[in-house]
């Protein structure tokens, strides 16, 4: 009988302890195949602009294939990694994010709330053109083979961050004061 109680314990111990290493937190890192975008309007048309050369890191805790905390989360983008298909507008945005100061934008997490199983609502700060602003994010997340995959959009302003919107031939065109940040990021072991 004893015998028994002594592997009865040892069984449970075991079992704990493969749950809480299936369920641990694990740092992952931002794989290159993560893209950003901001996307806006002016006067002539809308455009885009994207970039594919974040870093960032995340903690996560994913339990029998699903995400089930978001500990923690940060990305940086080289400012002037972002790209049009007209170096002139590139040109534009870079003095408009003054990147000759602000090297890079980032985003840091603040908290991370999990609306259901694929979506979260993310409280993070953005810091852009040497500005800080917390925003809430819904993002909507896949387990992949490898970490998992995140993809939502913010709307935003260009005040928001103490720019001026662009203008262009002499003013003629002019760029919408609303700008969407859009993102498909992810994040491997």
């Amino acid at each position: 009988m004893k015998s028994n109680k002594i592997k009865l314990f040892a069984f449970v111990i075991i079992l704990f302890g493969v749950t809480t290493f299936a369920s641990a937190q694990k740092s992952y890192t931002l794989d290159t195949k993560s893209t950003f975008a901001v996307a806006g309007t002016s006067t002539l048309h809308d455009w885009e602009m994207k970039s594919g050369s974040g870093t960032g890191t995340a903690t996560l805790t994913i339990a029998n294939s699903k995400l089930t905390d978001i500990e923690a989360l940060s990305v940086t983008l080289l400012a002037e990694s972002i790209k049009s298909e007209k170096k002139s507008m590139d040109k534009v945005a870079y003095t408009t994010l003054k990147t000759d100061k602000n090297k890079n934008i980032k985003y840091v997490l603040k908290s991370a709330e999990k609306v259901n199983e694929t979506t979260w609502e993310l409280t993070g700060t953005y810091t852009i053109a040497g500005v800080s602003k917390v925003y809430k994010t819904t993002v909507k997340t896949t387990i992949t083979k490898d970490g998992l995959n995140m993809q939502g959009s913010n709307k935003i302003t260009f005040a928001d961050f103490g720019m001026k919107s662009p203008t262009a031939m002499l003013g003629t065109i002019k760029t919408g004061q609303d700008l969407t940040i859009k993102f498909n990021l992810n994040f491997n072991l």
